[in-house]
């Protein structure tokens, strides 16, 4: 039983930065992980995943060069958000997968947190 409750999402100005934090608490063994986003009346689409070890990353194209996804492989994972931009306003979620990753399919991930909301300002 695995349960993720994501954090530091709000309001910020375009150009700023946020960190997105996932904790993850139960039993946990080689899950990958992944950010994804939802903006009202769009599909969940994948932001940027992670392997269970943490040394293979994939990025959306949208968010390539601005956004970095980390992990410590105990109980936390990160979404580091810079540059942001009002397009990158969304419900995040943080999602666990049983497969080694990165893996970009919504489908296959087993656990997900409730979401929290980022809004980005012009």
């Amino acid at each position: 039983q695995v349960q993720l409750v994501e954090s530091g999402g709000g309001l910020v100005e375009t150009g700023g930065s946020l960190r997105l934090s996932c904790v993850v608490s139960g039993t946990f063994s080689r899950y990958s992980m992944a950010w994804f986003r939802q903006a009202p009346g769009k599909e969940r689409g994948i932001v940027g995943a992670i392997s269970w070890r943490g040394d293979k990353t994939f990025y959306e194209d949208s968010v390539k060069g601005r956004f970095t996804i980390l992990r410590d492989n105990a109980n936390t994972v990160y979404l580091e958000m810079n540059s942001l931009k009002p397009e990158d306003t969304a419900v995040y979620f943080c999602a666990a997968s049983n497969g080694l990753g990165p893996n970009l399919r919504p489908d296959v991930y087993l656990y997900w947190g409730q979401g929290i909301q980022v809004t980005v300002s012009s």
